[in-house]
């Protein structure tokens, strides 16, 4: 349990901090990796690209992780507090260890006679504006034993209902002409 890979030269602060905090956290649980994974929403190899930094958990596998450990309200609120400062700045491609830094965002030289056509109807992006899909989102994944049960619409609360007044109201209505009928 504690013989963990060096975290990656160059990593800020907040996201060294976190990562540390969440391997303490994940040895406390005395779980593997395999254990953990089958524990929550996320698989081993998940959880090794977290805890080695080489990626971002999302939101949900900070909480599955706490819940696990049996951490109480106000240390999982401190570590949701800590990831969201760890994913402000988090590196956007983290370098893999043991390998070069240009091997971590593999790129193919293109020529500009080479690029593809914009596509008509969608909006062209500049080589100074980000990408939005390099924003890291939280992923609200949560596994089966703890999703809320599905809501019935109210339509068929509403159906019930009414089947359940016209079955009085011809029972009552049974019982009234039996009455005369039999009287």
């Amino acid at each position: 349990m504690g013989a963990w890979q060096p975290l990656p030269e160059g990593l800020p602060p907040e996201v060294r901090h976190f990562v540390e905090q969440l391997r303490l956290l994940k040895d406390r649980t005395g779980l593997s990796l395999v254990a953990l994974g089958a524990r929550t929403a996320y698989s081993k190899s998940s959880w090794q690209r977290y805890l080695n930094a080489t990626q971002p958990p999302p939101r949900q596998a900070v909480v599955a992780l706490c819940r696990v450990a049996g951490t109480g309200a106000e240390e999982a609120e401190r570590f949701g507090v800590r990831w969201e400062l760890a994913v402000k700045v988090w590196p956007k491609q983290t370098p893999l260890p043991g390998k070069p830094d240009d091997a971590a965002t593999p790129t193919l030289p293109r020529k500009p006679d080479d690029a593809a056509p914009p596509i008509p109807g969608t909006p062209t992006q500049t080589a100074a504006e980000p990408d939005p899909g390099d924003d890291y989102e939280d992923e609200p994944t949560l596994p089966w034993w703890d999703a809320p049960p599905p809501v019935a619409p109210a339509s068929s609360s509403r159906r019930l209902l009414t089947t359940a007044l016209v079955l009085a109201a011809v029972l009552a209505l049974t019982a009234v002409i039996g009455a005369l009928a039999f009287g």
